[in-house]
């Protein structure tokens, strides 16, 4: 080939470099684009827990302003099934909630997230610590004349199983785990009802077990301690006391009136139930004890 027939191919080459060059160089009036982020996912909402309670027993008040309870929540398995309650390690452990005209948290909980299932589990009143759910100690009050002494013996535990997400309040049925026992004094022969109601009255309830452990899960009631004697609360004409559920023996009932004795035998007291006797106390049952 002459030289002449290379020139043509020559300018060619040359001016595919020029365009290719002219090509990687942006335009000065035309400012680079910076591309669109991409958004995380937004993190899920949280649900917050709310709770409500309700005494499932007629015979006993609802819970009163400033009450305080201890709860503890468990998530369900993946599968759906129950998890174990523990004293530690549950989704919340012993987390106190105190009532006004509804049930407050220490501090604002969540639910695990929108679609986890939880036990819940309850007791009153609260303490700060819980070694044991399945023997959790407690004890009635040996002299409950007052009325704060005998409210403290007053043990109220609820459940409610495989609860769903929301942030409506998850109602806990609730109920007295003590037996309740109410003596009403009856004025017999050689007494008025107004002489009777200015005597100088003492009741004594005897040989009874004030100490127990209770199970937060299964709600059993296992009595631990040796007997003694026990005082109730007089509310009005009636004598009121808060007893561990057990089976007593021999004449476990005493009521003093003055100088009378008057004795009456209870066999056992089941749980969540409330004893009612009614005694009458006459001029002929005196005798100096």
């Amino acid at each position: 080939m002459s030289a002449y027939d290379k020139k043509p191919v020559f300018l060619i080459a040359l001016a595919l470099l020029v365009a290719c060059t002219s090509c990687g160089h942006d335009d000065p009036d035309d400012p680079d684009v910076p591309p669109t982020p991409t958004e995380p996912d937004k993190p899920a909402a949280q649900i917050p827990i709310n709770i409500s309670a309700t005494i499932t027993r007629a015979t006993e008040e609802a819970f009163e302003s400033g009450d305080r309870i201890g709860l503890f929540v468990v998530n369900r398995n993946a599968d759906g099934s129950a998890a174990t309650l523990k004293p530690l390690g549950n989704h919340l452990d012993n987390m106190p909630y105190t009532y006004t005209t509804t049930w407050n948290a220490e501090k604002t909980v969540y639910w695990k997230d929108a679609q986890t299932h939880a036990d819940f589990y309850m007791y009153y009143p609260y303490t700060q610590t819980v070694a044991s759910v399945s023997a959790m100690p407690f004890g009635v009050s040996a002299d409950q004349s007052s009325l704060g002494a005998y409210k403290s013996s007053d043990l109220i535990v609820g459940s409610t199983l495989d609860a769903a997400p929301s942030a409506s309040p998850v109602n806990i049925a609730a109920r007295h785990l003590m037996s309740q026992v109410e003596i009403v004094l009856k004025a017999g022969a050689g007494y008025s009802e107004s002489s009777l109601a200015d005597a100088d009255v003492s009741v004594k309830m005897n040989n009874l077990a004030t100490s127990a452990t209770v199970n937060l899960a299964t709600f059993t009631v296992s009595v631990v301690g040796s007997v003694r004697s026990l005082t109730p609360y007089k509310d009005g004409a009636v004598y009121r006391a808060f007893v561990v559920p057990q089976t007593a023996t021999g004449n476990n009932l005493i009521t003093k009136c003055c100088l009378a004795t008057v004795s009456l035998r209870v066999a056992s007291s089941p749980s969540n139930r409330c004893i009612c006797r009614s005694l009458s106390v006459t001029a002929s049952a005196h005798r100096r004890s």
